[in-house]
């Protein structure tokens, strides 16, 4: 049987989300703190925990709506760069869904493009700019291609991780052409990227909240 993402893993999502920054808090801080206003942690903690308090009063609604919801919390709730880019990625997810109740997982990989679409073109960032684009770019243009070849969603899973990982590690050698961490020129070199690894996180939450595991 095809896999199928219904209202239940979206909110296990977020739900996933809220745990894992808390949990990774301090650890978020620390690499902010390396190249940039050392509070990433801190936001993602505060707008993910906002998001939670939000969920039983939009539980009832379809996936659009709690996906908007998440959105304009966190555009409400964190500072600095990533209110408004986490915020663009699940607003524009949102728009993407539309009416639908249950999604494939070729129409959740188009919805979270549409949602990193958004995000590129708020912040204008491009691959190689230190950047959490550097996570989401390559991770979503491999499943569209596995997608494109025939690859099933389960077997993906396994990799959308293994290059959201590998893509991670990969901001430690670049130059940061955005955010905050630009000002450093050279020496932003060799610090992994905060907003890069938040966004591993959220996708090894949306992996647990698919298979539960």
């Amino acid at each position: 049987m095809a896999m199928q993402i219904e209202k239940q893993h979206i909110i296990t999502w977020l739900n996933l989300c809220a745990d894992t920054y808390a949990e990774n808090q301090d650890f978020l801080t620390d690499l902010d703190r390396d190249i940039g206003d050392a509070d990433h942690g801190l936001n993602m903690n505060r707008g993910f925990t906002k998001v939670r308090e939000t969920l039983p009063k939009v539980a009832e609604q379809n996936i659009a709506a709690i996906l908007k919801n998440t959105g304009m919390t966190l555009l409400s709730s964190i500072g600095g760069a990533s209110g408004p880019l986490y915020g663009t990625l699940f607003i524009r997810m949102s728009a993407s869904v539309g009416a639908r109740e249950v999604l494939s997982f070729e129409e959740l990989v188009d919805d979270l493009k549409s949602g990193v679409d958004g995000v590129v073109s708020r912040g204008k960032a491009e691959l190689g700019d230190k950047t959490m684009c550097d996570v989401w770019l390559p991770v979503l243009q491999h499943l569209k291609a596995a997608l494109e070849q025939g690859a099933s969603g389960d077997h993906l899973l396994d990799e959308m991780i293994e290059i959201a990982e590998k893509s991670t590690v990969s901001t430690i050698e670049m130059r940061a052409k955005k955010g905050r961490a630009s000002y450093l020129g050279e020496r932003s070199i060799g610090h992994q990227d905060p907003g890069a690894t938040s966004s591993l996180l959220m996708i090894k939450a949306l992996k647990q909240a698919i298979t539960g595991c």
